[in-house]
């Protein structure tokens, strides 16, 4: 799992984070499996590419998780640099023989229509091009509901980590095979 606040449990203890509940429910279901968190609060897809290389080597995963390019938008980043980088950690981990599922992200609003859409597009360019697995922003269906948000309002609560859990579940079950099927 390589990610940014989402999934390194920004704002509460790792084990309430939806990525270390992924690793019980992997468990449960693989008890030879194991789940790397790799995730650093404020990371950016550049972030990610220039650490991916070493974590591939020292953990040949077999799948690999890619939440990253939030702090691309919040810092308005230029959309061919993050999508260069989004395909660099992509062909990395395929070349390391790892199935990639991308979390697409979400730029702010007040960058314009046209940022944003090129933005939110790029997880399904990459996707495609490189055959990869995509899933729209995991945070969408909580965002709005303030009792499922911290103060910040930016990042989910404990409340909210199941949920996001159950977005990336299926999609994962699915790239790891039957044997995860419930």
């Amino acid at each position: 799992m390589l990610g940014d606040s989402l999934s390194a449990a920004y704002g509460m203890n790792m084990e309430q984070g939806w990525v270390h509940l992924l690793s019980q429910k992997l468990k449960a279901r693989a008890p030879e499996s194991s789940v790397v968190n790799a995730s650093i609060s404020g990371d950016t897809t550049g972030g990610g590419a220039r650490r991916l290389p070493a974590l591939l080597k020292e953990h040949e995963p077999t799948l690999v998780i890619i939440e990253l390019g939030g702090n691309d938008g919040l810092r308005a980043y230029p959309i061919k640099q993050m999508r260069t980088h989004l395909t660099e950690m992509t062909r990395a981990s395929q070349n390391a023989n790892a199935k990639v599922l991308l979390l697409a992200a979400e730029a702010p609003p007040n960058l314009g229509r046209r940022y944003t859409t090129m933005f939110r597009d790029s997880y399904a360019q990459v996707a495609q091009q490189d055959d990869a697995a995509v899933l729209p922003f995991i945070v969408e269906h909580v965002f709005l509901s303030e009792q499922l948000m911290q103060r910040d309002g930016t990042h989910p609560n404990a409340e909210a980590q199941p949920l996001l859990l159950n977005v990336v579940w299926p999609t994962l079950v699915t790239l790891l095979g039957d044997s995860l099927n419930e």
